[in-house]
């Protein structure tokens, strides 16, 4: 039997394959990271890759904003061994994580070197996908009202 067909089975005619999957995650800017993320939710972000731990399975990326500088921790125990790059710039997708005594930190679940990449370009398409969705969510609301 597939695995399709045997998830069709367990869960029923009306959930598939899909549930099994992990989310796509939101995208989040560096500089929006904090501590109101929620636990355990999915998301992507970037930035330079500032330092590696590889003893700690523990990696920095760090973006400008204005004229401020943030830090994403990521912890790399699912992606390891990668060639690291000091320097380069990086997206990672993972889960959202509050460690005790320390800012939130992304279990990666893919961590790619994305050097070259148009950071304004990806920022500006972040921006208009975020409008999107806002403007889907009102119409979806708008129709359940009526």
């Amino acid at each position: 039997m597939c695995v399709w067909a045997l998830n069709r089975a367990l869960k029923g005619p009306d959930r598939g394959l899909t549930e099994m999957l992990p989310s796509a995650g939101v995208y989040y800017f560096p500089w929006e990271i904090n501590s109101s993320v929620p636990e355990g939710e999915a998301l992507r972000t970037f930035g330079r890759l500032c330092c590696y731990d590889l003893a700690r399975s523990e990696a920095v990326l760090i973006a400008q904003h204005s004229s401020a500088q943030y830090q994403v921790c990521v912890d790399t125990k699912f992606v390891e061994p990668f060639q690291a790059q000091l320097g380069s710039r990086y997206m990672v997708l993972g889960e959202a994580e509050h460690r005790e005594g320390e800012g939130p930190v992304v279990k990666a679940r893919i961590l790619t070197c994305v050097e070259g990449m148009n950071v304004p370009l990806l920022e500006q398409a972040i921006q208009e996908q975020r409008k999107y969705f806002s403007e889907r969510q009102e119409k979806k609301l708008g129709k359940s009202t009526s």
